[in-house]
């Protein structure tokens, strides 16, 4: 029997059994990276989904030919990848599920359903008038594959839409404006919908000045990183009812017991579950499986972002 020319580690039986029969060459084995690893060369390395950044140590003194990370963000990573490794991203598997919850947590916010919520829980019968999502003026900050997801999500709800991104254009008739533009548009925008990639570039981008230069009643939807919002600025904001904020990230993360967020008017928090949807088990299956199925056929692999 000849020796398999490729191994693949998954996390999961799960995963194992999503990936189907495996092309000839190709040994697929389960490695939830909680021991040892199988062997001292590895093609293709899958770490586990929401523990990655504390399994990568298990990498070390491994000849690895590329990470196959489960999620988008990967901000962070560089400085804990044992040197040398290609790593790739997870585009085209949670953009469409992080969008969802995108726009669901802006018309939650908008139309006051936490507010139906706990009436409900109460077997109170309560009618207000809300806000509308219609004719407001809504900012995309960031228009990567999750900022476009959520343009056209979007687009059919009748709002004033741009985006905001590194630099100005127009892309697929969306109109970009560049960063460096945020203090002359954030005075008229109502709905600022953050989606951009966390690190140093982007920490505390939505700080205290950028709240500031918001109108009273504005909401702020965060579904990029916890960081990208300085905390203590916006509990300031939200704390006097002048901000409104829809968070499905937080920083610290997870938000501890006790926390003036949880209790902040007009602040609805979801716990980052922005791609963990149904949508998310057969399209990583579907990406690990093309990224197999290249390799196994010598083509570069797909989404890589760290190149050794």
């Amino acid at each position: 029997m000849s020796t398999p020319s490729i191994l693949v580690t998954v996390p999961s039986d799960r995963l194992a059994t999503d990936l189907g029969v495996m092309p000839d060459g190709v040994e697929l084995q389960v490695w939830a990276m909680d021991s040892p690893a199988p062997a001292q060369r590895i093609d293709l390395v899958v770490p586990p989904y929401m523990s990655m950044s504390n399994m990568l140590s298990r990498l070390e003194g491994v000849e690895v030919g590329l990470v196959q990370s489960q999620s988008i963000g990967y901000d962070g990573v560089r400085d804990i990848l044992p040197s040398g490794m290609r790593f790739a991203n997870a585009a085209s598997v949670h953009e469409a599920s992080t969008a969802e919850l995108a726009v669901g947590l802006v018309i939650a916010a908008q139309r006051g359903i936490p507010d139906f919520v706990r009436a409900q829980d109460q077997r109170r019968w309560m009618s207000h008038s809300a806000e509308s999502l219609a004719d407001r003026r809504v900012m995309l900050l960031g228009y990567g594959g999750v900022g476009k997801a959520i343009a056209a999500r979007l687009k059919p709800f009748e709002v004033d839409l741009f985006a905001v991104a590194s630099s100005a254009r127009v892309e697929e008739g969306m109109p970009v404006r560049a960063v460096e533009e945020l203090p002359e548009l954030l005075g008229d925008t109502e709905i600022v919908v953050i989606s951009l990639p966390g690190g140093d570039a982007t920490r505390g981008i939505v700080d205290d000045a950028f709240l500031s230069a918001l109108p009273d009643g504005a909401l702020v939807v965060n579904v990029g990183r916890g960081p990208l919002i300085d905390t203590d600025a916006l509990v300031a904001h939200t704390s006097r009812g002048r901000i409104r904020a829809a968070l499905d990230v937080t920083d610290p993360e997870p938000l501890p017991e006790g926390h003036p967020l949880w209790e902040q008017p007009g602040v609805l928090i979801a716990p980052h579950v922005g791609g963990n949807s149904s949508a998310m088990r057969p399209r990583i299956a579907r990406l690990v499986r093309s990224q197999i199925e290249r390799l196994a056929a010598g083509d570069e692999p797909l989404n890589i972002v760290i190149d050794g």
